[in-house]
């Protein structure tokens, strides 16, 4: 959840922060007083370095996460299209708790996709508009294309509900002997309107009982209609509309009236031509709060769904509207199922994510989440309802509610709100039976990483230190034990180790709560110079980030620090952005960058270089923003449709993304413009006249002014283009020259020529070089095990694993190293360490393959359902899948 906060039960019990609002607005060398009164002693170090207790977070997050996905997936190979969205609905649940969000959106798409109703493809295709906020910019990129984007835009609601035909359409002849009067006068009032007696008795049940039943009316000519609510402009369209069957120019006012008398005349051809026709004339958020409350009144599903469309299509917005709020906040059951039909659950789902990201401690998140509950159909439904609850309520410190919420989910399975109870029982003072209650859990089921970190919340000492250790072991991607150990040691007045901790988590996972706490750990070392490194980074990432709980804004506290470093030159900037990015220190290079920025100068070139840096430490959404922000700020045209030509391929438009590139090399020939061009096409195609042309490409690159960094890059690129040719003398040639312009990453390239001439020993050597220089160095030590021994390579990739945990391949190689030696079961267990943490595709095919080769058929067909959960249309595991499900008993 973007905006969920740690409960305040967590700041409880932390010591008072120092408060930045008292020293922020001093004069320079405050910071120097504060911090030497830090550095003294271990109690005011911990009253300036504070660490939150984690929270807990409103996800599902179920104990085995490969066996439920295997469910799901085998659910939908036989389920009804009806219930396909609901499964695709709590696969994306799963991948959300996992971190995963590529594979929640791809979940998303999916429910979107299957979606058996309209109400469905309404709520999911909202949520993926919800969830691409900020990306308008290519909807209207694609539209100079001629691309239409608009997947999710408003659709005519009325052509998705079928007709209905009225089985009481049809005339009646009267009984022999009687008189049948063609015609009927109706009554309103003074004013006579004149219909034909057999069409209005076509109309409904009713009529045709009145008109030619046993009534006194089936004998009148004249029937007074003045007490039924009905204007004679009504009636006179009623009695149109009965002859023609259509509602033509009927003014929505109108539309109501006539609607209403439909409604009590049991009408039902004509209510459903109103309810279509007033769903026609929803336009804005004031229509649909006005008219959604006739659609419930009059049960009108056309106009309701139509209603909903305009909420959903405007969110998150149209959730400050309190009538809005008020629509969905007090709905009963029956009025849900007018507004959603059998898609409640998943609208209030969305719903309540939306209000949790605006203010998980509001009203309005609790009626939703309460709603959610009441919508909820099945087990797995109740429960994450249950544990959402439970979350908001333990934040809003309603502890008694908040227990109850959190035991009815444990109740029904989810383990991890065990957590939520764990936490209220330490809070009411019951520490020891908190860590029993983790205690039992561990002793239980195959532990997990957070369960370890939440009972180190209720032991001290060594206690506590072991089981952060072991949540690390188990879960390296939890950031709480690296920063708790990082502060600790900080305490202690370890500098260095503090730093190292949190360095650790830093070296793979750009957090900003890690980045704050190093800030925090330079600050207190007077180390400004890294200390605003850090909060420029910060500042990169998260513009408005604010720091210290929130209390002060990461800008302000920028701002004092600066007073304590040296300002640099434009040419100091440039030589130190050459240098950290030639050492491939991406988060020293993103810091520089930034103030670089505050120049004026290049800021199109600028945002530019911070995309390239935030997409290489896997930040896509900010590296979208700098992408932006360059084209804001190009100074040219043909500079502008480089950098739309970048966010297009980025966002898989790879064709329009070739197209910009060529417009920009027609307006002028540039650097960025080839390269763009090199790279799409490369990408997209490598047969060898495609590498042909990505030759040209970058030789006219190379031709075009340009600074080293890019061209280092353009070397390199050209070199593995080489390489894929059998040119292997042509890419020596690049990648030494890229050396000799500080192009680090060549050394990689070099490496691989060596090893193709069957020269491993210079290609271990080159990548040594690599290793040495380069900050960031988990990939090098993953290349080079290629070039060695198996002893070496296990060193390598234990040391790939120990500084990038989340890389894949050392635990497959090592996997395949046990297998080899007869070693099933460790190998099976190698892989599963890392499965517990990351749904990856390839650990679950090799894992699968294992246990088909070990014979058990049950666990591959598992791990097969669960990897196509991750990829549903991978071949191989496609082909294994098969093949496994042939032999299943």
């Amino acid at each position: 959840m973007r905006a969920f906060l740690p409960s305040d039960s967590c700041k409880e019990s932390q010591l008072n922060a120092i408060n930045p609002q008292s020293w922020l607005q001093v004069e320079r060398g405050k910071i120097s007083k504060l911090s030497s009164s830090c550095t003294t002693t271990s109690s005011s170090i911990e009253s300036f370095i504070k660490v939150p207790e984690p929270p807990i977070v409103p996800f599902f997050k179920p104990v085995d996460y490969v066996e439920v996905l295997a469910q799901i997936h085998e659910e939908l190979e036989s389920c009804s299209l009806q219930e396909r969205s609901n499964l695709y609905l709590l696969q994306f649940q799963i991948f959300r708790g996992l971190g995963e969000t590529k594979l929640m959106r791809r979940s998303l798409r999916s429910a979107w996709q299957k979606a058996g109703t309209v109400h469905e493809r309404l709520v999911f295709g909202a949520w993926l508009k919800y969830e691409k906020q900020g990306e308008e910019l290519i909807v209207d990129l694609l539209a100079t294309c001629n691309k239409c984007a608009q997947e999710f835009g408003l659709m005519d609601v009325a052509s998705q509900f079928p007709v209905e035909v009225d089985g009481a359409s049809q005339e009646t002849v009267v009984t022999d002997g009687e008189k049948s009067l063609k015609n009927v006068n109706f009554w309103i009032g003074d004013e006579k309107i004149v219909c034909r007696r057999q069409k209005i008795a076509s109309l409904s049940a009713p009529f045709h009982a009145m008109l030619n039943g046993y009534f006194n009316e089936s004998l009148c000519e004249d029937i007074d209609l003045s007490e039924n609510n009905i204007s004679p402009l009504g009636l006179r369209t009623i009695s149109v509309f009965s002859v023609t069957g259509c509602l033509s120019d009927v003014p929505p006012d109108l539309l109501l009236e006539i609607l209403v008398f439909a409604n009590k005349f049991c009408c039902e051809r004509l209510k459903d031509a109103c309810d279509r026709k007033l769903a026609s004339s929803v336009c804005t958020k004031d229509d649909a709060v006005e008219l959604m409350e006739y659609a419930i009144e009059e049960n009108s599903p056309v106009l309701a769904a139509s209603c909903l469309q305009v909420f959903l299509h405007e969110l998150p917005d149209c959730l400050n509207d309190e009538r809005v709020v008020e629509i969905f906040s007090h709905a009963d059951r029956q009025q849900r199922l007018i507004m959603a039909g059998q898609a409640s659950f998943s609208l209030y789902c969305l719903l309540s994510e939306v209000a949790m990201n605006l203010d998980p401690r509001s009203d309005k998140t609790v009626c939703f989440l309460e709603q959610l509950i009441e919508s909820a159909e099945t087990d797995g439904q109740r429960l994450l309802a249950f544990h959402q609850l439970g979350c908001v309520r333990l934040l809003r410190k309603e502890y008694d509610e908040a227990e109850s919420l959190f035991e009815r989910a444990v109740g029904l399975g989810h383990v991890y709100s065990i957590a939520g109870l764990a936490r209220l029982g330490y809070i009411k003072g019951h520490k020891l039976w908190s860590y029993e209650k983790l205690s039992s859990v561990i002793s239980s089921v195959n532990p997990l990483g957070w369960m370890y970190q939440e009972r180190s919340l209720y032991c001290e000492g060594d206690k506590r230190w072991e089981d952060l250790e072991k949540a690390t072991e188990l879960d390296p991607t939890l950031t709480y034990p690296y920063m708790y150990r990082a502060a600790s040691l900080m305490m202690k007045q370890n500098v260095q180790a503090a730093l190292g901790e949190i360095n650790r988590v830093l070296g793979f996972k750009l957090a900003l709560e890690c980045l704050e706490l190093r800030f925090c750990l330079y600050l207190a070392n007077e180390d400004y110079k890294a200390a605003l490194c850090d909060v420029q980074v910060i500042l990169t990432l998260s513009p408005d980030y604010r720091m210290f709980e929130g209390r002060v804004a990461a800008s302000q506290l920028r701002t004092l620090v600066r007073e304590h470093v040296d300002n640099w030159t434009t040419a100091d900037c440039w030589m130190q952005l050459y240098d950290r990015w030639s050492s491939v220190d991406d988060i020293g290079s993103l810091s520089v960058i930034y103030q670089m920025l505050e120049s004026g100068e290049a800021k199109g070139v600028l945002y530019f270089r911070q995309s390239l840096l935030l997409l290489r430490l896997n930040c896509p959404d900010a590296a979208m923003r700098s992408l932006e922000l360059a084209c804001q700020h190009a100074s040219s045209e043909h500079e502008r449709l480089v950098y739309e030509g970048w966010i297009l391929y980025d966002t898989g438009h790879c064709e329009e993304g070739l197209r910009k590139a060529e417009e920009s090399i027609r307006t002028k020939r540039s650097f960025e413009a080839f390269f763009l061009k090199a790279y799409a096409l490369a990408d997209s195609s490598m047969d060898f006249a495609c590498s042909s042309t990505v030759i040209s490409l970058l030789e006219n690159a190379l031709k075009c002014p340009s600074d080293n960094l890019r061209k280092g890059q353009a070397l390199n690129n050209l070199g593995s283009v080489y390489v894929d040719c059998g040119k292997s003398y042509l890419a020596a040639d690049c990648y030494i020259n890229a050396l000799k312009i500080r192009h680090t990453r060549a050394h990689q390239g070099l490496a691989r020529v060596h090893f193709l001439r069957n020269d491993k020993a210079a290609a271990y050597e080159e990548m040594t070089k690599l290793i040495e220089k380069a900050k960031n160095n988990a990939s090098a030590y993953e290349k080079r095990s290629e070039y060695c021994d198996r002893d070496l390579t296990k060193a390598d990739l234990e040391m790939v694993t120990q500084l990038d945990p989340l890389r894949v391949y050392p635990y497959r190689y090592r996997a395949a190293v046990l297998m080899d030696s007869s070693k099933e079961k460790e190998a099976i267990c190698e892989l599963s360490r890392a499965i517990a943490f990351k749904a990856d595709l390839h650990l679950l095919h090799l894992r699968a393959a294992f246990h088909e080769h070990v014979g058990d058929v049950l666990a591959a067909l598992r791990d097969c359902r669960a990897a196509l959960s991750i990829d549903p249309n991978h071949q191989e595991m496609l082909e294994l899948h098969s093949r496994v499900n042939s032999h299943e008993p």
